[in-house]
């Protein structure tokens, strides 16, 4: 029994023994067979734009059980080759720095990546010659050749002071062009094109330069977002001055007669959620543009929105219904307006109500809201005061005399020199009088001159009647008796 126990232990230990060295001589085979290397193109190489580039990659012993070599630029698969030699010919690659990679997949499915190749397309006079300059090609910071730093530098130079030049050509040829019209919104549009315009110039010629070289994906996509958000901040300061300048524009162009203590808290109010809204916009478009998730931030800022919006859905109603009155202009302070369910003049337009003091002396405040769907009627508004009479001559006046009558009815109404039109004509017999109907019109809309010209014309009207010997009627009523 002892014996068989050895014979069992060492049986045991020479079969863990064979597993391991099958173990390490497999992964020792896998690993040959993963040893992926691009032997084109070379690191650090050169191409002129529109050229073919050569892209080929050996993989190590044991490549009979490749499926594919994939080839990666940048991270994403550019290229599939199935067969020896792992080889494809890319034609008419665009400028800019470059980096390959290409990845083995097995049968079983394993993969091996190679090491990352970095190659640049761009005409050999953008490096300015600095990199046939043996120390600046051979010496390496951050394994980044030093003479392209030193192209680097040469390029913010030049994008500097060519943003300027193109700025100067650019707000001189608008200049000209805006001397020679007479409105003033395209010289605030100039003033408003002069700085952003050379950040928004020098931004591109920079990017430009700078994506030439081949710089460490760590670095591109730094200055990438650097680019991304300076160019963001350039359009929204310019969209931020847009918003002032068309305020001020439109806040200068109001009626004259306007209430200014209105527009003394509407301007600033409509001013500061504009400014608001874009610069939020701003925001998560930029940060959308530089690869943060603003999904989670919409979704916070729709709830919130929708609970803000259900809270003051009142005092919302009201601010737009004062914006509505601001713009449309129904009514200004001072005039006279009509609703169904009040009369009077207009003393202040608030943010949330419109104050109208009635004819009985009280003030009442109505909801813009209201204001916003009612039905207005401005009695200041309208050219002329229109008045209808009718006088009662009486049943003893002759026939003949009833002309004269509708004559000096007509003069005296007439004669004044606010009168804008008259009409005047014996309408009808009524139970006690016979009826003269007057239609007057006097001009302008100011009652109180217009009651006291009335009064003065009535007066007139009474001597000139009294003088003729012509009598208003009075009620009176005539009895017949008839007898059997």
């Amino acid at each position: 029994m002892k014996w068989k126990w050895e014979n069992l232990f060492r049986a045991g230990m020479t079969a863990l023994v064979l597993v391991l060295v099958w173990s390490v001589w497999r992964a020792a085979a896998q690993g040959k067979a993963g040893a992926v290397e691009i032997t084109e193109p070379a690191e650090g190489a050169r191409f002129n734009p529109g050229a073919n580039i050569r892209m080929e990659a050996v993989v190590g012993a044991g490549a009979a059980r490749v499926k594919r070599v994939e080839f990666l630029l940048t991270g994403e698969v550019f290229a599939v080759v199935t067969n020896k030699p792992y080889l494809f010919i890319w034609t008419n690659a665009p400028l800019g720095a470059k980096e390959l990679t290409a990845r083995a997949v097995f049968d079983d499915g394993t993969t091996f990546s190679s090491a990352v190749v970095d190659f640049g397309v761009y005409p050999a006079v953008l490096t300015f010659g600095l990199n046939r300059i043996p120390i600046l090609q051979d010496t390496r910071m951050f394994d980044i050749p030093l003479w392209q730093y030193c192209a680097s530098l040469i390029y913010i130079f030049l994008a500097f002071y060519v943003s300027k030049f193109l700025d100067f050509l650019t707000r001189v040829w608008l200049q000209r062009r805006a001397d020679r019209t007479r409105t003033e919104f395209d010289s605030l549009l100039l003033d408003l094109l002069k700085g952003p315009v050379k950040v928004v110039l020098f931004a591109a010629f920079l990017r430009i330069g700078l994506e030439l070289f081949s710089w460490p994906i760590t670095a591109q996509r730094i200055l990438e977002r650097i680019f991304i958000v300076i160019l963001a901040l350039a359009l929204t300061y310019m969209a931020l001055k847009f918003v002032d300048i068309s305020m001020g524009l439109w806040q200068r162009r109001t009626h004259p007669d306007a209430d200014r203590s209105f527009q003394d808290q509407l301007f600033p109010i409509i001013r500061k959620t504009l400014k608001v809204f874009t610069v939020v916009v701003a925001a998560l478009v930029t940060l959308d543009n530089i690869g943060v998730n603003i999904t989670a931030a919409l979704a916070s800022l729709s709830i919130g929105g929708l609970a803000v919006g259900l809270a003051a859905q009142d005092t919302l109603a009201n601010m737009f219904g004062a914006v509505a009155i601001f713009v449309d202009k129904p009514f200004r302070v001072g005039e006279d307006i009509k609703l169904d369910y009040a009369e009077g003049t207009v003393e202040s337009i608030g943010l949330r109500s419109t104050r109208v003091r009635n004819a009985a002396g009280f003030l009442v405040a109505i909801p813009n809201k209201t204001m916003g769907n009612a039905a207005i009627t401005n009695l200041s508004r309208r050219r002329n005061i229109r008045t209808e009479m009718n006088f009662g001559l009486a049943y003893d006046l002759p026939a003949g005399r009833i002309g004269e009558a509708v004559k000096i009815v007509e003069e005296v109404y007439r004669s004044h020199s606010m009168t804008a039109g008259v009409l005047v004509g014996f309408t009808k017999f009524t139970p006690t009088a016979l009826n003269v109907w007057v239609e007057h019109k006097w001009k302008g809309t100011d009652y109180t001159a217009y009651l006291a010209g009335l009064q003065e014309m009535n007066i007139a009207l009474k001597q000139r009647f009294d003088a003729a010997g012509i009598h208003f009627a009075v009620p009176t009523q005539t009895v017949l008796l008839k007898r059997d």
